[in-house]
């Protein structure tokens, strides 16, 4: 793993990361005809200009942007009074302040604010547009969508061109994922050697956090984790619950760490001593062999549905509570491709080819309808040009195999 002082200290690892991640944006855009982005997702302003502030504040408050032209200056739009944060980030050309004009600061000037916002997008894209009116958006309001197409703007879908870009990962990219990883495994040795009876499962969740901020990380995407009774069904968030000697625990980390890249880990555990009853140690051992098996089968030029033919699944009476994907991408966060099983990636999913320099997170719950407990279990993978890379090393549970 990366030393991650070492990466904050290296400013041409830096400036690689960032440059390099803009040229594949701006190559995306260009291939979608676009003159030009506009970003309001903060994990797509990450990836554009390196740059990060109020991430979670931002994921619902509409208050920074970013406007990237394919040939011009990236600008960012930055909430007032922050500019400076932006100072020495070598994706950045220009940084001004944002406009607000989302109902919770502008009320009932919102579009007033919306003109005067407008006003400054169309100029950028007039400057450096060289006559293409075609500007990709990830996310944006009706009001600024009306005020964009009444002058002639043509928005096209955003969020699918950033995906294309993320899909696949600079060399830096891997660096600042294997950090994150490192980061998420020690949070969750020290979770699994503290847990004891009688703790509340949200005092054992707060461990994965404390180590995640302690030691470089941003933010956690959920709070997944459950025990006893409340793992089966899976997606019960962390709650007041005390455990109790004998009480399978799973997690699923979701966690952002140093850089703001993902660690999408899922382990399960026992609370105390012991190796579990039988129906215990057979869901764990299902589980297990899905996640092992289908690590193994993302070898690059494999397509999607190759990929899903390929997948082992749970017997069919674990089915119903399945996570219904074999495995889904990771970069700055759970991101695309999403690679769905065989009983319905072709009516709800989708094809495609993996590639050298994805990361994927291979998943498996096994928990049946009306049993007593579940296990989640999930690895982080890189596809590298000859095959697979097991990026989480972390133990499993050798009493419950």
């Amino acid at each position: 793993m990366p030393d991650q002082g070492s990466i904050d200290e290296r400013s041409d690892w830096r400036q690689r990361l960032h440059l390099g991640r803009l040229a594949r944006l701006r190559a995306e855009l260009v291939k979608a005809d676009c003159a030009a982005g506009l970003f309001y997702d903060p994990v797509n302003i990450r990836y554009a200009t390196g740059t990060s502030n109020m991430q979670v504040y931002c994921l619902h408050n509409p208050c920074r942007y970013a406007f990237v032209a394919c040939e011009g200056p990236v600008v960012l739009f930055e909430f007032k009074g922050c500019a400076h944060l932006s100072a020495d980030c070598p994706a950045v050309d220009e940084v001004r302040e944002a406009v607000a004009w989302y109902h919770f600061t502008s009320g009932p000037r919102a579009g007033e604010n919306a003109r005067r916002w407008a006003a400054e997008i169309l100029d950028l894209l007039g400057r450096h547009g060289g006559g293409n009116r075609r500007l990709a958006v990830d996310r944006l309001d009706p009001l600024g969508t009306h005020l964009l197409e009444a002058e002639g703007v043509t928005l096209v879908e955003g969020q699918e061109i950033a995906h294309l870009a993320r899909m696949i990962k600079l060399p830096e990219e891997v660096d600042a994922i294997r950090a994150a990883v490192g980061v998420c495994q020690t949070g969750i040795r020290r979770m699994r050697a503290a847990t004891r009876p009688g703790m509340s499962e949200q005092e054992i969740w707060a461990i994965l956090h404390r180590t995640n901020i302690e030691l470089g990380g941003e933010w956690i995407e959920t709070r997944l984790l459950s025990s006893g009774p409340r793992t089966n069904p899976w997606y019960h968030e962390a709650s007041d619950r005390r455990v109790e000697p004998g009480d399978m625990i799973g997690l699923d980390s979701d966690l952002i760490g140093p850089q703001g890249y993902g660690a999408d880990i899922s382990r399960s555990w026992l609370v105390g001593e012991g190796a579990g009853s039988d129906a215990q140690r057979r869901i764990y051992a299902l589980a297990h062999e899905q996640v092992s098996r289908n690590v193994e089968i993302f070898q690059p030029g494999r397509s999607f549905y190759e990929v899903a033919e390929l997948a082992w699944q749970l017997p069919e009476t674990f089915r119903p509570f399945e996570i219904p994907c074999v495995a889904h991408g990771i970069g700055l966060c759970n991101e695309y491709p999403l690679v769905l099983h065989e009983d319905r990636i072709r009516e709800q999913g989708h094809d495609g080819l993996v590639e050298p320099g994805m990361v994927f997170c291979v998943e498996s719950y096994a928990g049946e309808p009306g049993g007593a407990e579940g296990v989640k279990l999930e690895q982080q993978i890189l596809v590298t040009e000859s095959g697979v890379e097991l990026l989480s090393d972390l133990e499993f549970e050798t009493a419950l195999l």
